[in-house]
Parts: C-alpha cells; structure tokens; sequence
C-alpha cells in the first residue's frame, strides 16, 4: 500500500499535461485577440508616420533581408588626401553666427565632394602607361617608326610629319581639347587643322611675319601675332579683329578661365586683353627689355617671363611690380614652363644648364646639365619634360623626383626645332621645326581621363556652345589673380595689430605702451646714482629674460608640431624608414 506522500507526486506527476506543438497560426489568432482587447484603450506615445516607418526599413533591409554591411563603403585615408583643396578655415565668434553658419556649411560640401571624388577615383575606365624596353634596352633608342608599328592604326596614324619648308620655321598650339592644331610659319603662313582627322580647316598666308600664334577659349578663334599688331582671326581663316594697341608682340598666354590673352613685346611690355569685351585690362611696362621667353601657371594665372640678365619674373595683372623676381641662369634665360599643379618651373638658360625650381619655396631642386642647352622646353600633363636641342627633341622622365641620367625618348627632326608643345589628352608630342611640322608618339604623356564638362575631346557643336555660355558666365575677374589662390576662400580677420592701431587712434594714447620704471626714492644714501642705475639694470635684465623664456617657448612648440605633422604624414603615405629609430 503506498504512502500518502508518494500518492501526491504520482498524482501530480500524472495531472501534468503536456503542451502541444506551436502552430504558424496561432501567432495570428493571439495578436487579432489583443488587439480587439486593446481596441478600447488609447494608443500610449505619438504613432510614427508611415514614411519615417518606411525610411527606416529602407535602412535596414535590403530585399527583405538584413544589410550586413550597413552605411557606405568606406574609403581610404590617402585616396582622400588626394583630393584635398585646402584646410579648414578658422571659425568667426559666436556673434558673427551667419558668418560662421556659412562657413560651416561650405566645409562641410567641401568634405562630401572631396569623398565623392575619392569614391568614383575607383572607377575610372582608363590608365596612363608608359613605354617600356627589354632588358637592358635603352627606350630613347627606340625609333618613332618601331613605336608607331607596334601600336594599333589609329594610335600609329598620330605619328606623321608636314614638310612645309618655305614658310617655315613654325609655331605651334592644341587646342583646350587637344583637338585641334594651330600652326604659324615665320613668313606668314598660318594653318588650322583637325589633326586626328587630317582634315584643313583654314589656310592663310598674312603676308608679313608671324612671331606666335595662340588659340582663344575654343576652336572658332584664335590670335596671331604679326610683325606690327596683334589680330584675331575666325576658324575660316576670316579677319576678325585688328588691335593696334598691342604692338610689336612676340609671345602670348591665354588663361582660359579668366578670358585674358596675355601678350609680351619687343618694347618690354606686358599687356592682358579680355576676350569676353574686347577692352585692355592692363599693360605694364617691365623695363626688362625684349620679352621673347614666357609661359602661365596654369594652377593660378600667373605670368612667367624670362629675361637676358639671367632672371625669371612672376606678374600678375594686378600690380606694376613684378610679384617675384628670381636669379636662375648666369647667362640669358633660353626657355620657361610650369606644371600643370603649379609647383614645380623647369628653366634652361645660356649656361647650359636646365634647373628644377619648387615655386612653393622659390629653391632650386635639381639641376642638370645639357651639352648644346635647351632652347624649347614643355611639360605634359603626366609630368614628361620635353627638351630641344638644336634638331633633337629629348624627352624626360621624373626630372623632380629622382636624379634623371639618360633621357626616356629621343627623336631627330629635320629642321631647327621651334616650337613644342603637349597634346592635352593624346600621348603626343607637336614639334614646330624649319622643315615643317612633326607629330611625335611620347607613351604616357597625356591624362587618359579628361572631364566632360570642362574640356570635351569629342563635343558637339552643340555641347560646345553650351559650354562657352556656361564659361562666360563662370568667368573669373582678373582682380582675383593672385600667388596663392586659396587665400580668395579664407576669411579676412583683423589682426591683433590692426586693432591695437584702431584702439591707438581712438583714444590718442598706448593703453598697453609699457611704463617707464622710475627708482622708488630711498633715504640714508641709497638713492645714489649708482644704486638707482643698478636698480635700472636689475629691472631691464628681468624683462629681457621673460622675452628670451617667451621666445624658446614659441621655438619649442613649432618643433612640435612640425613632428607631429611629419609623424601623421608618414602613418598616412605608410612608408617607414629603418632610420626612424634614431629619430628623438
């Protein structure tokens, strides 16, 4: 017979029932119950509106399911340096709130765009490359003839030479868009070709000399200078105008976004016109003498020019004054160019020699030099360095970077080189020579990617009135042109010295002039005058010691910073040297 305590757990054992499986529609039932339960209460809390519900479900789910990787991809440290125009400017007071909103704003479009560059960077369909030899092949023995039958026909049709030995010897300038070919032959011949088509588009002869010859803002005009004026002709070779105001011109800039054609003449000066109006923006007098070697930084409009005495002057149309003069030859300064980022300006002068400066510094970084000297330099947009010598054409490879030994290409015309210059977009090189013209294949000097909306290789009429209109209305006024573009975005704030001055004005005396120590008078003889001179110098020696604390201080906390800046701009390029050890 069992226990009473043994019935009650077999009992209670036995009356527990087990729960059965769950069913799919249960859920269902359960929910319709509590919400007809629930129907008669208030809702507690605001409800979300259906778009923010939709938004953020759009966050996260991705075809109904869950995004493992939420938010943008990320992108690299470095590839967002690279496109980093300038660093953040200094925020006004408080009480100039519109002023500082404004400036946030901007910096904070400025980051978007430059991460938006940085991410579509990666998706850039073409490469730039350059020619490369067997072992222990030299490339500049590499003929122009071998390269172009290697190549494809339509890369190998861009080598071709013009014989056009009674007008010459020529000058040459592309295009914005490397379309185009301008040619001016010293006896007045002046041509324009479609030069990727061979086909002519005009064909004068001005009946006098031409001493340059240099395109407008697009195909339809270009300016010619002749032996008296300067004239501007249309793309059918028809006379547009004649500007008797610029006379005796040798050599001319246009600056494309500031619509200016900057002129230098035989009478030493330097005159800009406004394409736009037709009207002379300045003309200053340099009083350097003849002015037959020029070149533009492309990076900030300024005018580059070369003179006898062995100096090169940077102007602005700004001032009257040359903004930078410097000593870079012993002889006469042969030829003059700047990259396109301008940074670096490459010169050859009479000595022989060809100098790399870094604009930045106003230093020299290299120099090299040649047997014959330079007489016509160029640069490319990748940074190639074409060089004339007598009838050879030289090119260049990294002539910044690294100590350059041997030339990358090299190619003999058959006339007295005249002019170079780079095709923009095109792994070509156009040499003007006294025999004609020649059309040289260079690998790896152009941008293989251009921008659509600023110069488009392959617009259409259409598309290129657009985009005169849209220039017109971007045009840049001349008052901007200036050494360091990116001082226009900063903010002008008073100076601590501008202010005392103002301060000084209004009350009509120093309020932080220091006053002048005066001895305290003491009685029992120590009011000599030794004791109040030596009272006198004990003060004097005490504030020149709190000036020379103040000054290493100052010297000590440069210092480091300039560690800490090197230290991050070595974290973010990634290279280490086994040397840093050392480094206190």
């Amino acid at each position: 017979m069992a226990t009473p305590g043994e019935q009650t757990v077999k009992d209670a054992h036995v009356g527990k029932k087990k729960k059965p499986p769950a069913r799919y529609w249960q859920d269902d039932v359960e929910q319709t119950e509590q919400g007809l339960q629930h129907r008669g209460e208030k809702p507690q809390g605001k409800r979300k509106r259906k778009h923010e519900e939709h938004h953020t479900n759009e966050k996260n789910f991705i075809s109904g399911k869950l995004d493992p990787f939420p938010g943008p991809a990320p992108v690299p440290e470095d590839r967002v340096q690279k496109f980093k125009r300038k660093e953040k400017t200094k925020k006004p007071p408080r009480e100039h709130y519109k002023l500082r909103d404004i400036i946030i704003r901007s910096e904070e479009a400025s980051e978007m765009a430059q991460k938006q560059a940085a991410r579509f960077d990666l998706l850039l369909p073409e490469d730039a490359g350059f020619l490369e030899g067997d072992e222990d092949e030299d490339t500049c023995t590499i003929s122009q003839e071998d390269i172009a039958d290697a190549v494809d026909i339509t890369s190998g049709a861009k080598y071709f030479n013009l014989k056009l030995s009674q007008f010459g010897p020529y000058r040459v300038d592309y295009s914005k868009t490397g379309r185009h070919l301008l040619l001016g032959g010293r006896r007045g011949h002046v041509a324009c070709i479609d030069w990727q088509s061979k086909q002519l588009m005009c064909e004068i002869n001005v009946m006098e000399s031409v001493n340059d010859v240099k395109w407008l803002h697009s195909e339809t005009m270009y300016a010619v200078a002749q032996k008296k004026w300067l004239y501007i002709y249309d793309s059918n070779g028809i006379e547009l105008h004649c500007i008797r105001k610029f006379n005796d011109v040798l050599r001319m800039q246009f600056l494309p976004y500031h619509f200016l054609l900057a002129t230098a003449s035989a009478t030493s000066f330097l005159q800009y016109l406004d394409v736009s109006v037709g009207k002379e923006v300045a003309a200053i007098c340099t009083k350097t003498g003849r002015l037959d070697v020029m070149c533009q930084n492309p990076h900030n409009a300024i005018i580059h020019l070369g003179h006898p005495n062995g100096t090169v002057t940077l102007w602005s149309p700004n001032q009257k004054e040359a903004l930078v003069k410097m000593l870079c030859h012993q002889g006469g300064v042969r030829s003059v160019t700047v990259d396109r980022t301008g940074i670096y300006m490459v010169t050859s002068g009479m000595d022989k020699k060809l100098k790399v400066y870094d604009i930045r510094a106003f230093k020299p970084l290299k120099s090299y030099f040649l047997p014959a000297g330079a007489s016509s330099l160029s640069l490319s947009q990748r940074g190639l360095l074409s060089a004339a010598t007598g009838d050879i054409v030289q090119v260049y490879r990294d002539v910044w970077s690294t100590p350059v030994t041997k030339p990358y290409m090299a190619h003999r015309v058959q006339g007295t080189v005249w002019g170079l210059h780079f095709c923009p977009f095109e792994d070509v090189l156009g040499v003007g020579h006294g025999e004609g013209f020649s059309s040289m294949l260079v690998p790896g000097a152009g941008e293989p990617n251009f921008d659509g909306l600023d110069a488009n290789p392959y617009r259409s009429a259409k598309q290129r009135q657009e985009w005169e209109v849209k220039a017109l209305l971007e045009k840049i006024q001349p008052e901007l042109i200036s050494l360091d573009p990116s001082e226009l975005g900063q903010v002008d704030h008073a100076t601590f010295q501008q202010r005392h001055q103002d301060r000084v004005q209004a009350l009509g005396f120093d309020p932080l002039a220091e006053e002048k120590f005066v001895p305290k008078y003491k009685k029992k003889g120590r009011s000599s005058a030794g004791g109040v001179e030596r009272r006198k110098r004990q003060v004097a020696h005490e504030d020149q010691r709190d000036v020379i604390r103040e000054t290493v201080e100052d010297k000590m906390k440069v210092e480091k910073e300039r560690k800490e800046k090197e230290k991050k701009k070595a974290a973010l390029s990634g290279q280490t040297s086994a040397l840093d050890r050392f480094k206190r």
